[in-house]
């Protein structure tokens, strides 16, 4: 529920005419209307105090009206801040790997060149443990999706760290398409030697 500050001041208005329309029925107010008369009038006042009785619920009103605000305020405005500070949210689970059977592809190079070899250990990082079961079926294709891949490569092409980051990005691009919908975060390699 929200309230606008002018809300709030209209209700204090209201409460503050309240407590003059009080005063003024008690005979506060018609006390200081017979003072004026008297003036008028060109008779001197009389020099008694005012009662104190009538001055005590003045006070009182005035402090009621204050706690009354002060209360009104903290309610719309304060009240449940503390709440939204202190919550926490859950930790996030941990991913999940998955063991990709180990790889020997051949490079690709030009005629005569000495034959190279790319040996690979590669882990699948996914979200959750139940999209294990949804891929253990599909591991046969995504091998076969990743040695095409590799045996076009060169061994330049892998070269520094540029290379490998290359190498990740396709292979993750690969097995998404090759296991959709089921999600991959990541390609990692556990190893990975050229010779």
């Amino acid at each position: 529920m929200r309230i606008c500050a002018g809300g709030i001041r209209i209700a204090s208005h209201a409460l503050a005419s309240g407590i003059a329309f009080w005063i003024s029925r008690t005979g506060a107010g018609a006390m200081a209307d017979n003072e004026q008369a008297d003036g008028v009038a060109g008779e001197a006042p009389e020099a008694g105090p005012a009662p104190k009785g009538k001055l005590k619920l003045i006070i009182a009103a005035l402090v009621l009206l204050v706690v009354i605000g002060g209360g009104v305020t903290w309610f719309f405005f304060f009240r449940g801040h503390g709440e939204e500070v202190h919550a926490e949210a859950p930790p996030p689970k941990p991913p999940v790997f998955v063991e990709m059977p180990d790889m020997l592809v051949n490079l690709a190079g030009l005629p005569g060149e000495r034959v190279q070899y790319l040996k690979l250990k590669l882990v699948l990082e996914v979200k959750e443990e139940k999209q294990i079961e949804a891929i253990k079926p599909s591991l046969p294709r995504v091998t076969d999706i990743f040695q095409t891949y590799m045996r076009e490569l060169r061994a330049s092409d892998l070269n520094g760290s540029a290379g490998l980051f290359r190498l990740k990005e396709e292979l993750t691009k690969r097995v998404n398409v090759a296991l959709a919908p089921t999600p991959v975060n990541a390609v990692l390699f556990k190893e990975i030697v050229v010779q």
